[in-house]
């Protein structure tokens, strides 16, 4: 349920010192909106304030950008040392808006969103749809799972932790690290998924033993699966290798045809994943919690659209979301593939059946989301048109002064006490 708005609450007062410059004496950047929470309705005037403190420059460089559209309007404003009003408008229709505020090589930011559950996903889900899922997990089901375990060094006696490795359709295996309390009694553990971010050699790509063991000594049973079925452990040049090899932009591989999308591997490896985990004994037999940021927020909502095993799904800033956005000229979630595919106009009839937008439309799963109003790589109203087909509970966490990553240091406090302990809380009261 989103939260009431009270018009013109000047409750949050926004200082930021964006550090593209950090030499002491840069300028703070001050800035406010008439709903502290970002989220209006239409028919609401939106307005946006700035405030300069420790500098003297004598201008001010303003640019709007509304449904993230990268031709702005930018606008030159006299420093005066009052306050200066920067946006100032009824919007009257579904829209997102973002101001930034530059002085010098110091940058400001803040986001907006109007009527965001009135947003819906440009693509529909195909007339076969259900029928291309439905075949690709009878096909899934239908290979034997080999499962290969290697025993890794636990950093606590009291689990156990495997590197694995299951056999699957797509081309790859799921690989990933799983951990697991020892002596767990039958029936008495929740499942915990972690997703990866987009990319290959970077540690934020890789599975690990201690991502795992965290959320096992929360009560689970956790396995952290990389996205590409890649080795785990291995010496960075393995990783480097495949970054500029095979793995070269994946997400534009295979993209003209339903059958060859790349994002079909991924999605069959975190479905065989489920099934896996789920013959464990120890499972409780009613819990299963994804968790992931960007991709990994991405392939969360997957796992809860093609799986209704998966009851709960906390994401931070969650790409594939309404890529059809672009058809009709707003902006779409990572990895924008009709912005980059050489052939737009054929993908039009693979690309649906991966968004996520289309996946979990009447997912009865709640969904706990972290949403930036000033994301430009998985922007706000894409990730709300996809959230708005669902039909379970929602805990939405937009972001004013959030961007795809948290660059406004001066808010670090804020966020961690205001969205990230909520989050935290989240996942502490499911496993308990």
């Amino acid at each position: 349920m989103r939260r009431k708005i009270t018009l013109f609450a000047w409750v949050l007062f926004i200082s930021i010192n964006l550090c593209f410059a950090t030499t002491v004496g840069s300028p703070i950047i001050h800035m406010s909106q008439s709903h502290s929470s970002g989220l209006y309705r239409s028919g609401d005037r939106v307005v946006m304030k700035t405030f300069l403190e420790g500098t003297k420059t004598e201008s001010i460089t303003v640019k709007v950008m509304k449904g993230f559209d990268m031709n702005y309007h930018t606008h030159l404003y006299k420093n005066t040392g009052d306050t200066i009003t920067v946006f100032d408008e009824v919007i009257n229709e579904p829209n997102t808006i973002v101001v930034e505020v530059y002085v010098d090589q110091t940058k400001a930011s803040l986001g907006a969103i109007v009527d965001a559950d009135k947003f819906k996903p440009v693509t529909e889900q195909p007339k076969d749809f259900k029928a291309f899922w439905k075949n690709q997990k009878k096909a899934l089901k239908k290979l034997p799972m080999i499962v290969t375990e290697t025993p890794v060094q636990s950093p606590d006696e009291n689990y156990i932790t495997k590197n694995i490795e299951l056999n699957c359709l797509g081309g790859k295996p799921a690989r990933g690290y799983l951990a697991i309390p020892d002596k767990a009694k039958k029936h008495s553990l929740p499942i915990v998924i972690f997703f990866h971010a987009a990319g290959v050699d970077g540690d934020w790509c890789k599975s690990t033993v201690d991502r795992a063991i965290q959320y096992a000594k929360m009560g689970s049973i956790c396995f952290d699966l990389n996205a590409h079925g890649m080795l785990n452990g291995q010496p960075d040049k393995y990783y480097k290798e495949l970054a500029n090899g095979e793995l070269k932009n994946y997400p534009q591989i295979g993209a003209e045809d339903k059958n060859t999308v790349y994002f079909r591997g991924m999605y069959l490896r975190l479905l065989r994943t489920i099934d896996y985990l789920t013959s464990f004994p120890e499972w409780d037999k009613k819990r299963i919690l994804v968790i992931g940021e960007s991709q990994g927020g991405g392939q969360s909502l997957v796992a809860a659209g093609l799986d209704s095993r998966v009851k709960a799904v906390v994401a931070t800033v969650p790409a594939m979301c309404d890529w059809g956005g672009h058809i009709v000229g707003r902006k779409d979630c990572w990895p924008y593939p009709y912005s980059f595919n050489k052939n737009p106009e054929v993908i039009k009839a693979s690309m649906p059946y991966f968004d996520a937008a289309n996946i979990i439309k009447g997912s009865k799963a709640t969904f706990v989301i972290e949403i930036g109003l000033v994301d430009f790589t998985c922007v706000s109203s894409a990730i709300h048109a996809a959230l708005n087909g669902t039909k379970g509970k929602k805990i939405l966490l937009d972001v004013p002064y959030r961007a795809h990553h948290m660059e406004q240091p001066i808010y670090q406090k804020e966020w961690q006490e205001n969205v990230v302990s909520k989050k935290d809380e989240f996942i502490k009261n499911y496993l308990k």
